[in-house]
């Protein structure tokens, strides 16, 4: 080994994707921003993932939840796999998390 190389060893923790919870979102919509304030009142880590404003074109909501809309919360650790409605999403944190 040369002088310029150097071996690091690097423990990384994995990530649980499964314990993570993902907010399906509209940049500028308010009852998604209504959701990510609860979740980041409650100091919770989530995954957010923004979708495109035209509904037809949100194939992934579609599928996770069944309908197009947003907002839209996916906890995998408490088998919530696809929750709508802002004020479902909030009192489910609420129960949950509180």
């Amino acid at each position: 080994m040369s002088d310029q190389q150097r071996n690091f060893t690097v423990t990384l923790s994995p990530l649980d994707r499964d314990s993570m919870l993902e907010l399906y979102r509209l940049p500028g919509c308010p009852y998604c921003a209504k959701v990510e304030r609860k979740l980041e009142g409650f100091g919770l880590d989530y995954k957010s993932h923004n979708v495109l404003p035209f509904r037809f074109l949100r194939f992934k909501v579609k599928s996770v939840s069944g309908q197009s809309g947003v907002p839209v919360l996916v906890d995998s650790e408490h088998g919530v796999e696809g929750m709508a409605e802002s004020d479902d999403i909030v009192t489910y944190l609420e129960n949950t998390y509180s």
